[in-house]
């Protein structure tokens, strides 16, 4: 299996910053298709990692496409879980937007990742408001 994580940062001085929340961008290649086309799975899958990453969930809501694909959300109190998949393709598309510091959005991303059997993936972390603390360094200017 091979997996890449790319840390996202802006041209913030880090260090004397917060963030409001965490946004995974994952992109998931080789998964199992069969799997990619059952709502009702993918629909477990994405709730089992928002439960695995300890997050409260509000809502959710899944469809299945003819002829092939699904999408859905997990809408939890901390922001939500989403995900798209191309079953021809063995590919799917995944959100994960937490909030706060007590949810790990990776506890879900890796859950997700092995349950739908990803063989590659690719995972873009972004620090999402990104807000000053006292004596924080301005943004530099390019």
């Amino acid at each position: 299996m091979s997996f890449a994580r790319v840390h996202f940062s802006t041209l913030f001085s880090l260090e004397k910053m917060k963030s409001l929340g965490k946004h995974l961008i994952v992109e998931l290649y080789d998964c199992n298709n069969k799997i990619l086309n059952d709502v009702r799975e993918v629909e477990r899958v994405m709730v089992d990692a928002a439960k695995k990453a300890r997050a409260h969930i509000v809502d959710v809501i899944f469809h299945s496409y003819n002829p092939q694909g699904v999408s859905g959300v997990v809408v939890i109190a901390e922001s939500h879980l989403a995900i798209h998949t191309w079953p021809e393709y063995a590919f799917a598309s995944v959100d994960i937007y937490t909030c706060g510091e007590e949810i790990d959005p990776w506890v879900a991303c890796e859950y997700i990742e092995s349950r739908l059997k990803a063989r590659n993936s690719t995972t873009l972390e972004m620090k999402r408001g990104v807000i000053r603390n006292k004596g924080a360094i301005k943004h530099k200017n390019l």
